[in-house]
C-alpha cells in the first residue's frame, strides 16, 4: 500500500523553511537538490540562471514513516506559487502497478494535469495533478531511480 507524505511548495524560501522544520522535528535533512542539479533535457525548458540555486527537492523524516517534502516553485515549468497549490498529498507507491492504478483512479476528471504519469530523471513513474475536487496530488514510484533525498521510505 502506498505511503502518504506531505509535499509543500514554496516561493523561493524552501531551504529556509526546511532548516526551520529540521529543528522543529529534531531530525536531519539529508540534503537539498537544486534546480541547477537537474540534468539537461532537450524536451524540457532550460533552467533560468536566477532559479538554479532554488530547491528542486528536499525531504525530512518526521517519524520514520511520514515524510515532509518540499520544493521552490519556478515559472519555467508552468507553475506559479499561489496559496492553494502550495500543499500536495504525495503517494509513495510500492510498485509501478500501484502507481498506475492510483493515478488512473485519482486523475479522472482532473482539473489540471501538471505532469501525466511517466518516467522522469528521478523516478520510474511520477505525476502531479489537481483532482476534480481541487486537491493537489503527486503519485511517485522511484524504482531503480530512487536515490534522492527520500531513499528510506
Amino acid at each position: 500500500m502506498a505511503k502518504l507524505h506531505a509535499y509543500l511548495n514554496f516561493n523561493g524560501n524552501c531551504e529556509e523553511a526546511f532548516t526551520f522544520y529540521e529543528k522543529v522535528f529534531q531530525t536531519k535533512n539529508p540534503g537539498f537538490m537544486r534546480y541547477g542539479d537537474i540534468p539537461a533535457d532537450p524536451q524540457m525548458p532550460p533552467i533560468p540562471d536566477e532559479a538554479k540555486n532554488k530547491i528542486c527537492h528536499t525531504a525530512i523524516s518526521i517519524n520514520g514513516e511520514s515524510m515532509l517534502m518540499g520544493a521552490d516553485v519556478i515559472p519555467v515549468f508552468g507553475q506559479s506559487y499561489t496559496q492553494g497549490n502550495n500543499t500536495y498529498v504525495m503517494l509513495m507507491c510500492a510498485n509501478s502497478a500501484e502507481a498506475k492504478t492510483l493515478y488512473e483512479a485519482l486523475s479522472v476528471n482532473a482539473k489540471v494535469v501538471e505532469m501525466p504519469l511517466g518516467e522522469t530523471f528521478f523516478a520510474e513513474l511520477y505525476s502531479s495533478f489537481q483532482d476534480q475536487f481541487g486537491i493537489c496530488w503527486m503519485v511517485y514510484f522511484g524504482g531503480n531511480k530512487d536515490t534522492d533525498c527520500e531513499s528510506n521510505s
